[in-house]
């Protein structure tokens, strides 16, 4: 049985083709959190610039999830965010 930790997921998603698209990488990004343990908070924090432009973007949307997870959740996420268009960033830390 894989052991249990805590993780903040940070999310930036690209805000060019509209709020439906976001909507819908948050649902899929929250499933797979659901999937691997239990999401404890979603807290959108919309959209903002970013420091730098990414792909030619000068805004995108951030959400951050904190969720308590299985061992294999941050390996699963990253490799979805990698491979899921409209995903500019994605950074998952695990909590002391």
């Amino acid at each position: 049985m894989a052991a249990n930790n805590s993780y903040e997921t940070l999310l930036v998603f690209s805000v060019a083709n509209g709020d439906e698209a976001v909507q819908a990488l948050l649902e899929k990004f929250k499933a797979i959190a659901e999937n691997h343990g239990t999401l404890e908070s979603v807290d959108e924090w919309g959209s903002r610039k970013l420091a730098y432009p990414i792909n030619d973007e000068p805004d995108g949307y951030y959400v951050l999830l904190n969720s308590v997870s299985n061992t294999e959740y941050p390996a699963e996420l990253e490799r979805v965010a990698k491979i899921t268009e409209g995903v500019l960033r994605s950074l998952v830390v695990k909590k002391a």
